[in-house]
Order: structure tokens, then C-alpha cells, then sequence
């Protein structure tokens, strides 16, 4: 594994720790600076803000650059947001903080994910795209519980200044160990210009409606398993840091795959994430079955969002390709929201826990429809190529005089 992968690995872990572990901490924060846990609570709100705004934004403004450049220049705005939110003075300043580390999010994964696939071969760059988003799941592993933890016995400014000085570290380690040759400055021009691709907008459509399957479930998660399964509140966290280490795996063998099979395993995988919903649906007060089916359901869904990552920025066909990759990390914090808002709604409409998993169901298949449809567009495509190769050689062929 080259050593930049890691550099990108250990920024990923940072950026899924900070964005994460709000949620551990949410009364901690109310105490610290005197507001409620629903004013605290709307931080989450506001990150997921910052990510949809910046990915793009932050992206378009470093394509001049190299990767290295941009990377290391997002990772000094992540390391100013985090301090400043370790020392923020009232809740104000937190909220500008968050804001502010949350606009390097996902340009860093974008341009993180053109970086990973050129330190690799062409064949494994996916597998380079899963080893840096193995950071993101370990986060929610090693990096929540523990600075969870932390702020409860110590101080969550404490947590959010450990962060920041992983973002030193990432910095430290793009300096030494990712080559200037891991991609070149491109033109605003031809990056917008992916977006007149069809493909382009189906695999981000994928992004915004497939996973949030997971997101309409998850959100719900802590209830579901207690309301339904029985479990006690005290087993949930275990059960989480299962679900933790099953993405984490997902992510990895997703990588493998991907080479591999092409996007046709991510129309199965909606599929297969599609039937597991259903079958916890029907089993969800069975607390063994339910907690193998979400173990299982999380392993899958984590397994496809290096492919579709990978994906969308072949599918751009231009030299550079963050800005689409920027912008399908954008169409994952849709994803979050549209998600959890339809959750809420059938809950508000008194349909019960078992709701959610059916909607997250219902957005799975809709997920494998649309990796279908660009399957099928991909494959004319490739025969149209084939189709115009043919045709010139055709013309090159010399003709024969008596």
C-alpha cells in the first residue's frame, strides 16, 4: 500500500470522528455553554450544511492546483475549524466553527478519491478509493466511542482539539508522502463540463436516492432495536461497534469487488440490501436475527460506496474529475437528509418502528433500478465505441487494384 493512501486514510478517520461524535457529546456541549440539547443538536444540522456547500465550492476553487496542493490546503482549513471549535467561547462561535471544518469535508473525500486511484494501477483503483474510506468506518469504530468517552470524563473541547491534531498529522504525512504526480492542475471548463454527461447524473441520482436506505434506517437505529428487538439500551452500543466493524469490511471488500465486477455489483448490492431490509422488517423483534441482518446490511451498503465513487469519476471522462467526485459527496449528505426526513415522516404518521426499514426497502430497489440503468447506458456506450473503431479501421483498409 503506497504510504500517501495512508496520509489520506488517517484525514479520513479525523473527518469522520468530528462529524460523528457531536452526537456522543450532545449533552456535554449543552452544559459547556449553557444552551439546550436541541440547540446543540442543530449543529449536526448545520455540518451537513457545510459538506453540501463546500464539497463543490472548495473543489472548483482548488482544480488549478494539484490534488497535493488542495488536499493539504483543505486539511489546514479542517485543523483551523476544529481548534477554533475546541476554544469556541459561546455556542455562536461553535456553530461558525462547525460550519467552517465542515466545508473541507467533502472536497477532501472528492479530491482524496482522484488522488487514491492515481497512486495505484489503473485496475485497482478502487481498491485505493476503499483503503481511504476504511478511515471514515474506523472512525465510527475507535474515533466516537472513544472521544465520547473522553468528553464525558474529561472535556469535549479536548475531544475536538485531539482532532485537530490529527489533522496535523494528515497534513504532515500529504507533505512527506503524496507526489506531486498524483494529479495535475485542470481548467473550471472541462471539470463543469462532465456535468452534460447522462452517466454522470445517474450515478449521483444513485448517490442521493439509493443510500439513503441507509440513512432512513440508521437514523432510527437506537429505537428500532430497542422498541422492536427487545435488546437493552445498555447492548446498543455494542451493537453499533458491530455495525462499525461491518462496514469497515464492506468497505474493504467492496474495493476487491469493484475492480473486479464494475458497476454491475453495486445494482446487486442495492438488490441484496433491498431483501435484507425486508427480511429485518419481518424479523426485527427477533434480537439475534435483527442484529445479524444489520451487521449484514451495513457490511453491503459501506461495500458499494467505494465503487460508486470510483464510478462517477470515470463516468466524467475528463482529465481531472474532482468536481464530480466532490459533488457525489454532496449527493451522500442528500442522501443523510432525505433519508431521515422520510424516516420521520412515516414515524409522525404513527406507522410504527418497522416503517423506516420498509421506506430504506422501497429506496434500495429504486437504487438498483438506476445502477441499472447505467449499467445498460455504459454498455451502449462501450459498443458505440467498439461500433466507431470498426468503422474507421474499416475506411484504413486498402483497396485491393487488379
Amino acid at each position: 500500500m503506497p504510504r500517501a493512501l495512508l496520509a489520506l486514510a488517517i484525514g479520513a478517520f479525523g473527518i469522520g470522528t468530528t462529524e460523528f461524535v457531536v452526537l456522543g457529546m450532545l449533552p456535554e456541549i449543552a452544559e459547556g455553554l449553557d444552551v439546550s440539547v436541541s440547540a446543540v443538536g442543530l449543529l449536526i444540522s448545520a455540518y451537513a450544511i457545510g459538506v453540501v456547500v463546500g464539497a463543490p465550492t472548495l473543489t472548483a476553487l482548488g482544480v488549478r492546483f494539484t490534488p497535493r496542493q488542495t488536499l493539504i490546503g483543505l486539511m489546514v482549513v479542517f485543523v483551523v475549524g476544529n481548534t477554533l471549535s475546541a476554544f469556541a467561547p459561546g455556542y455562536t462561535t461553535l456553530v461558525i466553527a462547525r460550519v467552517l471544518t465542515a466545508l473541507a469535508h467533502g472536497a477532501f473525500f472528492g479530491v482524496g478519491a482522484v488522488a487514491a486511484r492515481r497512486l495505484v494501477a489503473r485496475d485497482k483503483g478502487t481498491q485505493a478509493i476503499s483503503l481511504m474510506i476504511t478511515g471514515l468506518t474506523l472512525a465510527n469504530v475507535v474515533g466516537v466511542p472513544l472521544g465520547t468517552f473522553v468528553a464525558q470524563q474529561l472535556s469535549w473541547r479536548l475531544v475536538f482539539g485531539a482532532v485537530a491534531l490529527i489533522g496535523v498529522v494528515t497534513i504532515a504525512g500529504l507533505i512527506a508522502w503524496l507526489p506531486p504526480a498524483a494529479g495535475e492542475p485542470t481548467d473550471l471548463a472541462s471539470e463543469l463540463g462532465a456535468f452534460r454527461r447522462r452517466q454522470v447524473w445517474l450515478v449521483l441520482g444513485l448517490t442521493a436516492i439509493g443510500f439513503s436506505a441507509m440513512f432512513a434506517v440508521y437514523s432510527y437505529i437506537s429505537p428500532i432495536l430497542t422498541e422492536l428487538g427487545g435488546i437493552p439500551e445498555q447492548w446498543v452500543t455494542p451493537v453499533l461497534a458491530l455495525f462499525g466493524i461491518g462496514t469497515t469490511i464492506g468497505t474493504l471488500a467492496g474495493g476487491r469487488l469493484g475492480d473486479r465486477y464494475g458497476f454491475s455489483f453495486v445494482t446487486v448490492g442495492m438488490g441484496v440490501q433491498a431483501v435484507l431490509l425486508a427480511a429485518f422488517a419481518l424479523l426485527a423483534r427477533t434480537p439475534v436475527a435483527a442484529v445479524v441482518l444489520l451487521v449484514l446490511f451495513g457490511m453491503v451498503g459501506f461495500a458499494i460506496g467505494p465503487v460508486v465513487q470510483s464510478r462517477v469519476i470515470d463516468a466524467a471522462k475528463v482529465p481531472g474529475g474532482s468536481l464530480v467526485a466532490a459533488a457525489n459527496q454532496a449527493a451522500f449528505n442528500v442522501a443523510n437528509a432525505l433519508g431521515a426526513a422520510l424516516g420521520a415522516a412515516v414515524l409522525s404518521a404513527g406507522l410504527g418502528y418497522t416503517a423506516p426499514i420498509w421506506v430504506g426497502g422501497v429506496l434500495a430497489l429504486a437504487g438498483a433500478g438506476i445502477a441499472a440503468l447505467a449499467v445498460l447506458g455504459e454498455r451502449r456506450e462501450t459498443a458505440a465505441a467498439t461500433a466507431d473503431v470498426a468503422a474507421w479501421q474499416r475506411t484504413m483498409t486498402p483497396v485491393e487494384t487488379p
